[in-house]
C-alpha cells in the first residue's frame, strides 16, 4: 500500500529524467492529472495521456529535453501526509527567485504560485519544481 501517491509520481518523474527516459508511467488519479497538466503548462514536460479504463488507468508522461538537457532539473514534495504546509497569498514561496514554480492547491484547484498570487489565493504548498 502506498502512503503518498503524489510523492510517488514526483519520484517517478525525477528518476525518469535522471536516467534520460523518453516516457514514464504512473497510476492514474484526477489530482495527479492536474499536477501533470500544470507541469505541461509550465513547459516541464511535452505531453501526457491517460490510458486504460477503470482501476487500470495510467498516466503516460512524455518528458521534455532541450538540446539533450532535461527541462526539469529538480522537483521536491513540500507537503507530506504527516505535515501539511499551508501558505497565505501574501506569503507564497518563490522557487529560485521566481525561476521555478511552486504548485499550490487552492480553493480554485491546482495553480502555480504566480497564478495564485494573481488570484490572491493561498493554500497548501504541494511541491517545488525547477
Amino acid at each position: 500500500m502506498m502512503t503518498d501517491p503524489i510523492a510517488d509520481l514526483l519520484t517517478r518523474i525525477r528518476n525518469a529524467y535522471s536516467t534520460k527516459k523518453e516516457t514514464v508511467s504512473a497510476p492514474y488519479s484526477q489530482f495527479k492529472e492536474k499536477i501533470v497538466t500544470l507541469l505541461k503548462e509550465e513547459g516541464y514536460i511535452n505531453d501526457f495521456s491517460v490510458e486504460g479504463e477503470g482501476v487500470n488507468k495510467e498516466l503516460t508522461i512524455k518528458l521534455r529535453y532541450v538540446n539533450g538537457q532535461a527541462a526539469l532539473v529538480g522537483i521536491k514534495k513540500m507537503s507530506k501526509p504527516g505535515l501539511k504546509q499551508y501558505s497565505s497569498s501574501k506569503e507564497l514561496p518563490k522557487v529560485l527567485s521566481g525561476l521555478g514554480v511552486a504548485i499550490i492547491s487552492t480553493s480554485k484547484g491546482l495553480l502555480s504560485d504566480r497564478e495564485a498570487r494573481k488570484e490572491n489565493l493561498g493554500g497548501e504548498v504541494i511541491a517545488f519544481v525547477w
